[in-house]
């Protein structure tokens, strides 16, 4: 399924009926007179936030969506249907926002969440309505009222608890897969990863969150250079970033230096969002080489950096472990990282 994650959509509620102009007139009835219904109410354009979607690719297809118009009155005081809804079902996660893509309308953030998009037209009254003991056979009724019509944007930004982010090729699909049960595509050039991947770390029971791999990022990416910083949005609401460094190159400095610049142009908080950094690959180098780069980057910057392989699996689950706490952490489910919560952490699940 190819991946989608913002589209422009044309939305109209439907038109309310109109009221009818009818009169009883039975033969042999007497106390004739103004029997004409009501119009129906036009349908309302309803977004709601539901699970199994993490895409808006069917929106790609369909760009335009209209409520049905109200049934118009009709004589013996029948009143019209209303018009049929349209919802518009979008995976959690997705914003709406006005034609001018920056206004926020609503942010589906939790799965069942419904709003109002566009409300229908109200029916008209019937000449019905209208009869009093001065006017008893009014001739005239009401049309119904126009819907309404918007055109907006829905952006998705998928819900993961951690993300991956690092220079292309630095070996970020290959630890997704190496994590979860995700197969993302693996080769050995620059941007292979093109969509956003989603994975599920399954540490143990009841130890579970979602892991997000986005495109590489390169220098200038905040100006558009790449795939630019687009797929940025997928990580906002991440907890944890995991920051990749490929331990092979020359500079491993300056390649996370160039990566933590664009998260500080692109803003909306990611510059400050949990980090832990490690050097992937090592698999690739002898141990003594390993801990050369790890003493030639924490000189270089102050932080002491992890060392992993996605293709041995060395050191991925530890990382994961500290995801996880990291994650439980800005849940408020732990408020101190104390021996006996990291002991619990660890320790093989039982059912006493």
């Amino acid at each position: 399924m190819k991946f989608l994650d913002q589209c422009k959509i044309y939305i109209r509620s439907g038109n309310g009926g109109g009221g009818a102009v009818s009169f009883r007139r039975e033969k042999y009835i007497e106390y004739g007179g103004p029997d004409g219904g009501d119009g129906g109410r036009g349908g309302d354009v309803w977004v709601e936030a539901v699970e199994g979607l993490n895409t808006l690719i069917d929106y790609r297809y369909q760009q335009h969506f209209k409520a049905g118009t109200g049934i118009h009155g009709m004589g013996r005081n029948r009143h019209g249907h209303a018009g049929d809804d349209v919802v518009l079902k979008v995976p959690v996660g997705t914003q709406i926002l006005e034609e001018d893509k920056e206004t926020l309308i609503a942010d589906m953030d939790e799965a069942g969440k419904r709003l109002l998009l566009a409300k229908g037209g109200n029916g008209g009254w019937g000449n019905d309505r209208f009869k009093g003991p001065i006017n008893q056979a009014p001739k005239h009724a009401n049309p119904g009222q126009e819907g309404e019509e918007k055109t907006i944007w829905l952006r998705l930004k998928l819900i993961a608890d951690a993300g991956l982010v690092g220079l292309p090729n630095a070996g970020k699909s290959t630890f997704l897969a190496a994590a979860s049960a995700a197969k993302p595509k693996i080769a050995d050039y620059p941007f292979t990863t093109l969509a956003p991947n989603l994975g599920m770390v399954d540490l143990s029971v009841g130890e579970r969150f979602v892991l997000a791999d986005i495109p590489g990022l390169i220098e200038g990416a905040s100006e558009g250079q790449g795939l630019g910083t687009r797929f940025l949005g997928h990580v906002e609401r991440t907890a944890v970033l995991i920051h990749l460094v490929d331990i092979t190159q020359d500079d491993i400095v300056g390649a996370w230096k160039t990566v933590r610049a664009e998260l500080e142009a692109y803003g909306e908080g990611l510059a400050e969002r949990n980090e832990i950094v490690a050097l992937s690959k090592i698999d690739a180098v002898d141990a003594e080489t390993a801990q050369w780069r790890v003493d030639e980057f924490r000189e270089a910057t102050g932080i002491t950096p992890r060392l992993v392989s996605g293709v041995s699996g060395q050191n991925v689950r530890d990382i994961l472990r500290e995801c996880w706490r990291m994650v439980r952490r800005e849940r408020g489910e732990i408020f101190e990282e104390d021996e006996d919560d990291t002991l619990a952490d660890d320790a093989p699940w039982s059912p006493v």
